[in-house]
């Protein structure tokens, strides 16, 4: 056997399974679908689409057999009935670029007489994203940009918010109860900030825009305020929010890189270094205010 006929045998074990567990998952997720969704049809397509990628790899491995990882089906059909079928076939199509990438490094090694189905199945990995580039599923969907919005804005603010008040009151239900305030009054602003941006060429309602905003801004503002509800340590308030904002934020940025095929650490990185920037500085002013005025410390 050949070196090259050698590596070939090795990625053809590789891709086969892979192409075999995507068969499956997308043919699941069809399952998952009414039959008149217009999800269904490509989603058929995609894991018939993918059987015939595993049976192009299987011939240069006839004898193995597809290695298929459970653990991932139970995983994708959890975000699928969690997070929906569009962040689900997207999940599944993140690496659709590199596989496209892998496909074309190896073409040197694929005999000529298969290099005709090797082009076409290459075509299919790249023409993957544009099956679902229409279609939306939900309107959280649509709107992700306004979710995201409400919450980064929500997690800087009153984690700012709360910090400051670390220097001026004793009691950690008037901070919490204070961040639920100004959370209620800046949704309010929020959320006519985003009518106002939405009215500007969005293709979607510009009603429904200000509501996503704003209602997800008020509900982070109270997940962040409820630690201080639940303990008199100011300290102990402060790092549970904090904590908590961090775990909020780092859902909401993956599921919105994962919708909008973005990398994750880089977006992820830039709002927590706003979000721990910002409660730096405004605890540093409140207990700054709280040093100068100690009166002030009236709870």
């Amino acid at each position: 056997m050949s070196s090259v006929g050698a590596q070939l045998q090795k990625v053809a074990r590789v891709r086969m399974s892979d192409e075999w567990s995507d068969y499956t998952l997308y043919g699941r997720l069809a399952k998952t679908v009414d039959s008149g969704s217009p999800f269904a049809d490509v989603l058929k397509k995609l894991s018939s689409t993918e059987h015939g990628h595993y049976e192009f790899w299987r011939k240069y491995v006839p004898e193995e057999e597809p290695k298929f990882p459970t653990l991932k089906l139970y995983w994708v059909l959890f975000l699928r009935r969690f997070f929906g079928l569009t962040f689900a076939t997207r999940y599944l199509d993140r690496h659709e670029a590199k596989v496209v990438v892998e496909y074309e490094r190896m073409a040197p090694l694929i005999p000529e007489a298969d290099r005709p189905a090797f082009d076409e199945m290459v075509a299919d990995e790249k023409d993957h994203e544009k099956a679902f580039a229409l279609k939306v599923e939900s309107a959280a969907v649509q709107y992700i940009s306004f979710v995201v919005l409400g919450l980064a804005d929500a997690l800087v603010e009153i984690s700012g918010i709360h910090a400051g008040w670390l220097g001026l009151f004793e009691k950690t239900e008037i901070a919490g109860l204070a961040g639920v305030i100004a959370g209620g009054a800046a949704s309010l602003a929020m959320a006519s900030a985003a009518f106002a941006q939405a009215k500007q060429g969005f293709q979607g309602s510009a009603r429904r825009s200000a509501i996503y905003t704003g209602v997800f801004y008020f509900i982070t503002a109270v997940m962040l305020a409820t630690p201080y509800f639940l303990t008199s340590s100011m300290i102990l308030a402060l790092f549970s929010s904090l904590t908590l904002a961090v775990v909020i934020l780092a859902i909401t940025t993956w599921y919105s890189i994962v919708i909008q095929q973005k990398p994750f650490l880089k977006d992820f990185l830039e709002i927590l270094a706003i979000l721990f920037g910002a409660t730096i500085v405004v605890f540093g002013l409140g207990a700054f205010v709280g040093a100068t005025f100690p009166g002030i410390k009236v709870f």
